[in-house]
């Protein structure tokens, strides 16, 4: 059974947009349980009602605000629900900004917004004139019990949602008290190594050769065979920071007395096509 959409709606000064919401990411971690090492039994957590000491269904669970030493308010779905206006309930376009003026950390989780039936021509308007104006826009919206503050991001094929870290969520960056001075040398040879491993991003580039070497090892496992794991290289102990530049411009078969700005640009790819299906949000 397919995910139930997120029903919303994209609101910017009077344009109204029904629009559904789908997440963008999945995981594809290994899971584990948690075994008694003795007996190789299903380790299992139970929750238990501190008043009468009986296990309790999560049915019967309820959410409770604690004001006080062991009192507590109730509250329910329809409690949430009452406090929500109309405006909550869709995504309030606040302003226009430049993508780059968002640092990346305040990036939180990632989502899909398709225009519903009706919407298409406003949505398509939308999504071009940020494209057209290279802007994305800055809004806020209430999910599920808490209000979060977003981006839209025009992408070629649709929006981007791209809910953020509040400031107050994001911790400063550690200062070092020492930033050591650069010769002419070092930086050309820096950037000569730079130059010389730019291309474009492809996402589907790139694997997790962990989970992979996991997954073979856990099928050996049970199929009772030994797996050969790969060893690890010795490396070149290489300690001198201008030595490490040198050899690293050789590796790559770099003329490090070429300019760099001369150097041919590496071609720019067409947008990768995104692997597997966007999962619909349930509500």
């Amino acid at each position: 059974m397919s995910p139930v959409a997120q029903k919303a709606a994209i609101s910017f000064a009077l344009v109204y947009i029904p629009v559904d919401i789908y997440t963008a990411t999945q995981d594809n971690d290994i899971r584990f349980n948690q075994l008694s090492k003795h007996s190789n039994g299903r380790i299992r957590y139970k929750k238990f009602d501190e008043a009468t000491g009986k296990e309790i269904a999560n049915e019967d669970i309820v959410k409770g605000y604690q004001y006080d030493k062991d009192k507590y308010v109730v509250m329910t779905d329809e409690d949430f629900e009452k406090v929500k206006t109309e405006k909550d309930k869709s995504i309030q376009i606040l302003q226009f900004s430049e993508v780059r003026e968002i640092s990346p950390v305040y990036y939180a989780r990632a989502y899909y917004v398709a225009p519903q039936k009706g919407g298409e021509k406003a949505f398509e308007l939308l999504r071009r004139t940020m494209l057209n104006r290279s802007k994305v826009a800055i809004g806020h919206t209430v999910m599920g019990s808490n209000e979060v503050v977003l981006a839209l991001i025009p992408e070629d094929d649709g929006i981007l949602m791209q809910t953020l870290y509040y400031d107050d969520e994001v911790r400063a960056m550690p200062k070092t008290s020492v930033r050591p001075e650069m010769n002419p040398a070092e930086m050309e040879m820096a950037d000569c190594i730079v130059s010389g491993m730019e291309k474009p991003f492809e996402p589907a580039a790139f694997e997790n050769h962990y989970q992979k070497r996991l997954r073979d090892l856990i099928e050996s496992k049970i199929e009772g065979r030994e797996i050969a794991l790969p060893k690890e290289s010795a490396g070149n102990n290489v300690i001198n920071l201008m030595d490490a530049l040198k050899a690293s411009v050789d590796e790559l078969h770099l003329d490090a007395k070429k300019p760099a700005r001369s150097r041919k640009p590496a071609a720019k790819a067409a947008p990768a096509a995104r692997r597997g299906r966007a999962q619909k949000v349930g509500t």
